[in-house]
């Protein structure tokens, strides 16, 4: 790796204000153990201009390396200093300088004084270390000490590989001689056996001579065995004297690294206590400011910081705003003032203030209660067959046929339907559980934001196609003694595809939406964009709260392995108080300083007044951030504008991802709840997903049969809606003098129809709307769901109707169709 060192550049003056300020959702760096590679976000100083700026620095045999971004370290390395022969000096709590005494000097800030010990420890450490590696390399006769550049590490090792190379092929001749001993030891066993049977004096000779041949053999395949051994034992004696060292060495190291450890222990109670009871300066003079320096000394390496071109910076999901600890005044807060700071809040009287525990632990919560399962779910499904995808075995089947006419592989799918794939939005029900019995609205909308973001948790791995359902397929989740809910799902257009969700919990909440989905192919690229509102009605109190969905994005389509990413922002509201959650899903970017898959968001009130700071992931966790004070006078924003800076208590866990089951990449990736949802169950809807045979066989393993399967569904389709449109024809549009139209007339109709492609791309608004008057071009009507104006979007929707649950019961299906 090619390191570029830079030059020495004037210092800051002593009223620059240093920027302190910390992006929200840092990952917390981890207790640097000695000799380990040790890596963290450090700032930097590089100019009068741009001031301190954050950089990506590596500790790593010794040297400290540092990049723009941690994507660059797999081409980039901006500089590196060895720490055998640098100086490492403490300026301040969070400010230190590492000097190697000629033209390298880093003046670096840490963002609190507990990460500048951890990176001051981790430092030292790896000085002494480099430094004793150095010394006992001269004491063991080695030809030159570590170089500089970075390779002294790759150097030792392909020693160590080539003495283990060496002494291998060692092991390896001991081994043949040792199978030849065996076996001419054997022969002349024999000869020897046969020359005491022997009488008679013409034999005598011949057996002698044999048994002369096979002593001679042994004799040399004994000598080769000892030459081995000794050249075996030469070489590790050669070597003992260095290993012994590096295991003294080694030795030492970890009893230095338990003295640390207890110091860190030590260092951080000491710290704790000293924050709890210290008293700082207010918020407008405790941000961290570049502190004034005696005197007007060089301020580091600027190797990269005037010279090179940031083309890539344009590409950056820059921060909207910032979060810095808030005042110890407010931690420190007593029963005696908590209806104070409610009141500052703007919280309404009579409400409860939330504090620091009720988000991250709630001794209600569904969590914390023994649930005994009613029945048995399944755990695992056969695994995912390795079928290798033969194009031309596809395309021999299309030949001949209409576009609209070619079916789908199922080597594409994964064995469950896009309803099965909504249904799974409930994997973290218990979140809505929980916000079911908040008082506070601004509470509440914590749990449903963190709500809509783990709907995606479970797409990261999921590159897998889901089914698309037929119209007027069905899927229930009944989890009502289990969960206490129940969810039910419709196909209820098929051009444009869309699908109507309702979930109630006996717990207090419905969740229902209508999602139909527009897609863009862009060559290397597809873009999933989800039509349509989610809606979350609490029933205690009455809270309507509102959402739409991201847009997915499935990279590699052509080449490449193929990729998730979740981008894009959404606006959760209360529609009865006015609260509001803006929610930004970062794209992956490879030039981003930030996490991968990055989800921020700011609660807010009608008047937008912020309350909580929301951080994480969308495939991990997310956590919640109270608000103490709000301010403008952060670093300028993409825009130019300031950004706000929020001071906020210590960040607590909403929602955590459980870990994928045992074997779920053999399994396509599914989570615990998909496991369960495409298992066989009594009772259900004959137009239940479970019952569709493609799927079944896909899952089962049998694709071949799936595809012929699949195939003959999509025409059995096809032919029931040229029925309907044959009958919507002649109900809506009536001939001349009361005859019936020519026989030619039908098959202009049927021959003018749109193809699939067409239609699946259709996703105007008009078309959408028309079907709210007239039904669906070809007359076709849900099952179970209605289609109304929401009164609160405005929107068209499809809202349950009901009677499902009823016919169930009463195991009375007559009315559904034969879609299977």
């Amino acid at each position: 790796m090619m390191c570029r060192r830079g030059t020495k550049q004037i210092g800051p003056p002593s009223d620059t204000v240093k920027p302190r300020a910390v992006v929200m959702s840092e990952p917390k760096a981890p207790i640097p153990a000695p000799g380990d590679t040790y890596k963290g976000w450090l700032f930097k100083w590089t100019n009068y201009i741009k001031g301190y700026q954050r950089r990506w620095f590596v500790l790593s045999n010794g040297l400290l390396s540092y990049y723009r971004t941690q994507a660059e370290m797999g081409h980039t390395c901006r500089g590196t200093i060895n720490l055998a022969t640098a100086n490492i000096a403490v300026e301040d709590s969070c400010n230190f300088v590492i000097s190697n005494g000629g033209t390298q000097t880093y003046h670096l800030k840490a963002s609190s004084e507990v990460e500048r010990q951890r990176w001051i420890t981790a430092l030292e450490l790896a000085k002494a270390k480099a430094f004793r590696m150095q010394a006992e390399s001269d004491d063991s006769g080695d030809e030159s000490s570590p170089p500089a550049s970075g390779q002294g590490g790759g150097s030792r090792n392909s020693e160590v590989q080539s003495t283990l190379r060496t002494l291998g092929s060692k092991v390896e001749d001991l081994s043949t001689c040792n199978d030849l001993i065996a076996k001419h030891g054997s022969a002349l066993q024999r000869s020897l056996s046969e020359l005491e049977g022997v009488r008679l004096e013409g034999q005598t000779s011949e057996k002698i001579r044999q048994v002369t041949e096979r002593a001679t053999l042994f004799r040399i395949t004994s000598n080769a065995m000892i030459n081995a051994c000794r050249d075996f034992l030469a070489l590790a004696q050669a070597h003992s004297k260095r290993w012994q060292k590096a295991l003294q060495a080694e030795r030492e190291q970890r009893v230095r690294l338990e003295e640390t450890l207890e110091q860190l222990a030590k260092q951080h109670n000491h710290l704790e206590r000293a924050f709890r009871g210290a008293t700082v300066l207010p918020p407008s003079q405790s941000n961290p400011a570049i502190d004034s320096k005696g005197s007007a000394a060089s301020k580091g390496d600027a190797s990269d910081e005037d010279e090179e071109n940031e083309f890539f910076d344009a590409c950056e999901d820059v921060q909207e705003f910032i979060t810095v600890p808030a005042d110890p005044k407010y931690h420190r807060r007593s029963g005696s003032n908590v209806s104070g700071i409610s009141s500052e809040l703007g919280m309404d009287d009579g409400t409860t203030s939330l504090d620091e525990q009720s988000l991250a632990s709630n001794p209600e919560s569904p969590q914390s209660q023994e649930v005994v399962p009613v029945r048995k779910r399944r755990t695992r499904i056969p695994d995912k067959p390795n079928y290798s995808l033969n194009l031309w075995s596809i395309m021999k089947n299309c030949i001949g046929k209409e576009l609209s006419k070619i079916p789908m592989p199922v080597n594409f799918n994964e064995p469950l339907s896009m309803l099965q794939r909504l249904s799974e939005d409930l994997e973290y029900y218990e979140l809505l559980d929980r916000a079911a019995k908040c008082q506070n609205s601004l509470e509440q909308m914590c749990y449903v934001a963190a709500f809509t973001v783990s709907s995606y948790s479970t797409t990261v791995h999921r590159t897998g196609k889901p089914f698309n359902p037929l119209l007027g397929e069905t899927f229930e989740l009944d989890r009502l003694q289990e969960s206490g809910y129940r969810s039910l799902c419709e196909q209820v257009s098929h051009h444009p595809p869309a699908a109507a969700h309702h979930a109630i919990s006996e717990r207090g909440w419905t969740l229902r939406q209508e999602i139909a989905l527009a897609s863009k192919f862009r060559g290397k690229y597809l873009s999933i964009m989800p039509l349509g509102s989610i809606h979350c009605i609490f029933e205690k109190s009455n809270n309507h709260y509102t959402w739409k969905k991201v847009t997915t994005t499935v990279h590699n389509i052509i080449v490449g392995k193929l990729w998730i990413d979740q981008s894009g922002e959404i606006d959760v509201v209360n529609h009865r108080t006015g609260d509001r959650c803006h929610l930004k899903f970062a794209p992956y970017s490879y030039f981003s300083r930030d996490v991968a898959r990055k989800v921020t968001g700011v609660v807010t009130d009608k008047d937008g007044k912020a309350h909580y700071v929301l951080s994480g992931t969308w495939d991990e966790k997310m956590e919640y951030s109270r608000v103490m004070q709000s301010s403008r006078g952060g670093e300028n924003g993409a825009d130019g504008r300031q950004k706000t800076v929020y001071q906020t208590l210590k960040a607590k866990e909403l929602w955590r991802k459980t870990p994928l089951p045992d074997g779920a990449e053999n399994m396509y990736y599914f989570s615990t709840l998909a496991l369960t949802l495409n298992e066989p169950e009594e009772g259900i809807a004959p137009t239940d997903s479970r019952r569709r045979p493609d799927q079944r066989l896909m899952e089962q393993g049998r694709w071949e049969e799936a595809n012929a399967e699949k195939q003959r569904l999509e025409e059995k389709q096809r032919t029931a809606r040229r029925e309907r449109e044959r009958e919507a024809n002649r109900t809506s549009s009536p001939t001349e003098e009361g005859k019936e139209p020519a026989d030619g007339a039908e098959e202009v109709e049927i021959a003018s129809e749109p193809s699939e492609t067409t239609y699946k791309t259709d996703t105007d608004e008009t078309s959408s709307d028309l079907s709210l008057s007239s039904g669906h071009p070809d007359n076709y009507r849900a099952m179970w769901f209605e289609r109304h104006v929401d009164p609160a979007t405005g929107e068209p929707t499809h809202i349950y109707r009901g009677g499902y649950w009823e016919a169930k019961e009463q195991g009375n299906w007559d009315s559904c169709p034969d879609i299977f």
